[in-house]
């Protein structure tokens, strides 16, 4: 398994703790201590508190960017070239969870604006991937 691979299972386990931990819990917790029905909740978290309308977000946009990053590896998989991928994958990760922990710490002004920095992070790595990937596709692009 390639770093990438890694990377990918690591965004996956990211997806899903954000899911159980910041959104099962506080509803569970609700529904089973608090007596409220499953019914009551909503997609967005709002009803149980910003915090978790913050975490609810911030796994949307995970699961929002989840295919790309899998698309790229199976591309890169498909043409043995994951070490294309490997270089940049820790960063991207990193770049990834910080984003959603700024997401889910406030939404101020400020985290909004580090926020975006984080996602500008992957755009940029996402862009040097597809260019390194269509690269092999066509070999004049990279040149």
């Amino acid at each position: 398994m390639s770093t990438i691979h890694v990377v990918l299972l690591g965004f996956c386990a990211w997806t899903l703790l954000l899911v159980v931990v910041g959104i099962g819990v506080p509803r569970l917790y609700h529904a089973f201590v608090r007596g409220r029905s499953p019914t009551e909740f909503t997609p967005q978290g709002s009803e149980l508190g910003p915090v978790v309308a913050r975490v609810a977000r911030a796994h949307a946009n995970c699961v929002e960017n989840l295919p790309l990053l899998a698309g790229l590896v199976l591309v890169a998989q498909a043409a043995g070239a994951t070490a294309l991928l490997d270089p940049l994958a820790w960063p991207f990760l990193a770049a990834r969870i910080a984003q959603s922990l700024v997401h889910i710490a406030s939404g101020s002004a400020a985290a909004i604006g580090l926020r975006f920095a984080f996602f500008f992070v992957q755009v940029v790595i996402y862009v040097v991937w597809i260019v390194r990937l269509a690269a092999l596709a066509c070999p004049a692009l990279g040149a």
